[in-house]
């Protein structure tokens, strides 16, 4: 084949897609270290590119088809070669991963169904019945439905219990029913059929309980619980379970075809008897007020024994021939009736029955006697224990009642403390059923009194804005030592100015906070989820005192935490520790009283306005009690003068007034170390002021005799209207 342009064409790689490199990186590489690593094999394949493509250049020239072909030949076996070489390699390395990416197989297409094939399997799933068509759900799925789970949970699993149930109505048929059909007619050849299908569903319920819902049950081994299916099965084969159901499931009703259908081959069906007394331990566990089915319980075992005792007087009637004598069945009446009435009264032992006439009689007669006496005695005993469990805590709140009212009746408590005593009694018996909870949570474990303590209280303290943000363990923490405390109407929680020691949050019902000039005025009304008491709770250096008093409006419940609780628990949580310490700095600054606001100016005092209130330490100077005040330096000035006038006149010798001067060095030098700082300040302040204010003229003057210095103490206007500068000098006295 040619060309258009005369040029041959040469065949074209199937493989190969025009204009693209199969691999340039191999072919050419352009990093030199991968240059140096080139095999030989690889630089003939590219000696033979070079070539092939000087060949396809020469081509126009000098075309040969049979040098092409060859080429490729040669090429395909290089890279076979090269190929072989590297799997070689990986196999001496042990590894046979292919360096290159299998590709990825295409998902097989799925022929669309035809609509024949469709519509055939849709009716393979309807049935016709008359004129309609009705969709029948495959074998398969009911059997998935209906699969049972590898391992049951013989405590949390509902559905175990369920089927305890129908176990234990199959064990009751055969229980009740298999003495009846001993001793009394019912059993007749017209219901026969009625008896056997019974029968065949409780044996089928017993088979399916033995073989596939017991070797399914989890159990413990070492704590651990087991749900491997073998081991599983092998615990339930090993038990004595297995051995009374077993022995419970064999068909002695094979023994028909001898004998004939006597149900007194069923009897070993009334060996199934731990799946009935299992069934009451799940269903006792479950029930809110267990106590009400215990009652019903010891009854059915009171009827029931009731029920056997009629069947053998009815057993010893037929033995001894019906109305025979005095004391057996006359035949009269329903016979089960009057059966069940003369087991009743010789149980019970209530009397008033016919003599027994032969030994037999006494015999049987004495035997009832003892068995009433003991199952009856029995009976009821258990009866009582029941009803005592079941008011075991009210009879406990009724004697804490009247060990408190006899206490306060021997010391003559007033009547309307004990109103309120009883008052209190009465409504936490009703609101919580239980005086003290933590009475009975500190028998549970640590994990389950916080699981408890979490449902029941954990919102009401998250929603305290006070905790939010902590650290939930320190939250968990708190709730274990939070105590409940039930107030009065009309208690007070707390009162204005104790010791807070205690922070209180609202659990149920309501407490205002009272305030006023006589105390009485309701301020606020907190409800439940409330909290008051908490600045007290984490203020430092000892309990804060109450600031008012919060009184119960009706019936509350507080939760009440203490100052010495919190702070053992923050111990191990510095972090809600700083939290809890920043909201309570802001709490008090937010109930922090506010400064009274100076009363408004009005009228004429606006062109007036008030002078600056004078320094304390000039206050302190000029009207002071104490020794340093300038009052008493002015009256020692006048004595001293006095003295030495008083001495010019009388020519008093100079001693006798060095006592007066020592007293005024005492003055001086108290003086001097309080007023020396300030007094450098204000003259100071006054050096700027002299210059537009004249020189000030000296008040006073404190000659000192023959001293060498003398003291001067002057009082100049500042430059500022509102202020005052006092100068105290000293000067030597010129000689």
């Amino acid at each position: 084949m040619s060309s258009a342009s005369g040029e041959p064409s040469l065949p074209q790689r199937k493989d190969v897609i025009p204009g693209e490199n199969l691999n340039p990186d191999l072919v050419h590489p352009q990093n030199p270290e991968e240059r140096s690593r080139i095999t030989p094999i690889q630089k003939e394949t590219n000696n033979w590119e070079k070539e092939a493509d000087n060949t396809e250049n020469r081509s126009h020239q000098n075309p040969i088809v049979s040098k092409y072909v060859e080429t490729q030949l040669q090429d395909f076996a290089k890279r076979m070669q090269q190929r072989t070489a590297h799997y070689k390699k990986k196999l001496e390395e042990d590894d046979l991963s292919s360096p290159e990416a299998s590709p990825k197989a295409a998902a097989p297409v799925v022929p669309p169904p035809h609509p024949e094939d469709e519509a055939q399997g849709e009716e393979e799933h309807y049935c016709d019945m008359l004129c309609c068509k009705f969709r029948k759900v495959p074998l398969k799925e009911y059997l998935k439905k209906m699969k049972l789970p590898n391992s049951i949970d013989s405590q949390t699993d509902v559905s175990y219990v369920f089927w305890l149930l129908l176990i234990t109505i199959a064990y009751n048929w055969n229980c009740w029913f298999i003495p009846i059909r001993l001793t009394f007619p019912y059993q007749t050849p017209n219901n026969m059929i009625y008896w056997l299908v019974i029968d065949i569903i409780c044996d089928i319920i017993y088979l399916s309980d033995m073989l596939i819902v017991q070797p399914r049950l989890e159990f413990l081994k070492g704590g651990d619980k087991i749900i491997e299916p073998k081991e599983m099965k092998e615990h339930y084969r090993t038990s004595t379970k297995f051995k009374l159901d077993l022995m419970s499931i064999i068909p002695f009703d094979v023994l028909y075809f001898i004998f004939g259908f006597n149900p007194v081959f069923r009897t070993n069906r009334t060996l199934k008897c731990i799946t009935f007394f299992e069934f009451n331990d799940r269903l006792e566990s479950r029930m809110d007020k267990a106590y009400i089915y215990r009652i019903f319980r010891t009854t059915g075992y009171l009827l029931f024994v009731l029920h056997v005792n009629a069947c053998i007087y009815s057993w010893a009637s037929e033995y001894e021939g019906i109305g025979s004598t005095k004391w057996v069945y006359d035949g009269k009446g329903n016979r089960y009736l009057r059966c069940y009435y003369w087991a009743v009264r010789t149980l019970i032992t209530i009397g008033g029955l016919p003599e027994p006439q032969n030994t037999f009689e006494i015999i049987f007669q004495l035997l009832n006697f003892f068995s009433g006496v003991f199952v009856f005695s029995s009976l009821i005993g258990q009866m009582r224990d029941v009803i005592g469990a079941a008011t075991a805590n009210q009879n406990h709140f009724r004697a804490c009642m009247d060990n408190a009212i006899s206490y306060m009746n021997m010391y003559s408590i007033p009547k309307l403390v004990q109103h309120r005593v009883r008052t209190w009694y009465e409504y936490t018996w009703v609101s919580q059923r239980i005086l003290d909870e933590s009475e009975f949570l500190e028998h549970l474990p640590v994990k389950m009194r916080l699981a408890i303590a979490i449902d029941v209280n954990f919102k009401i303290v998250t929603n305290i804005e006070l905790f939010k943000g902590c650290d939930t363990q320190m939250i968990y923490d708190m709730l274990l030592k939070l105590k409940s405390n039930v107030y009065l109407p009309g208690d007070f929680v707390c009162k204005k100015g104790e010791i807070g020691r205690e922070m209180y949050i609202i659990k149920q019902g309501e407490v205002q906070v009272l305030g006023g000039p006589d105390g009485n005025k309701v301020v606020v009304t907190l409800k439940a989820g409330a909290v008051f008491g908490e600045i007290s709770l984490l203020a430092k250096g000892g309990g804060n005192r109450r600031t008012a008093n919060v009184v119960a409006h009706g019936f509350a419940n507080l939760f009440i935490l203490d100052k010495k609780t919190l702070n053992e628990i923050l111990v191990h949580y510095p972090d809600s520790e700083k939290l809890l310490m920043k909201k309570a700095k802001l709490l008090v600054k937010q109930k922090a009283k506010p400064t009274e606001a100076p009363p408004p100016v009005k009228g004429f005092a606006l062109l007036n306005p008030s002078k600056v209130e004078t320094p304390k330490m000039l206050k302190a100077l000029l009207g002071g009690s104490g020794k340093t005040s300038l009052a008493r330096l002015l009256r020692l000035k006048k004595e001293i003068a006095a003295q030495e006038k008083e001495k010019k006149t009388e020519g008093v010798e100079i001693h006798e007034n060095e006592a007066a001067e020592k007293q005024l060095e005492e003055v001086k030098s108290e003086l001097g170390n309080e007023i020396e700082k300030p007094m450098e300040r204000l003259k100071c302040q006054s050096k700027p002021a002299t210059k537009e204010v004249p020189q000030p003229i000296p008040k006073a003057v404190l000659p000192r005799g023959n001293a060498e210095e003398s003291l001067i103490i002057t009082m100049t206007p500042s430059s500022n209207a509102e202020e005052e500068i006092l100068t105290v000098e000293i000067k030597e006295k010129a000689q």
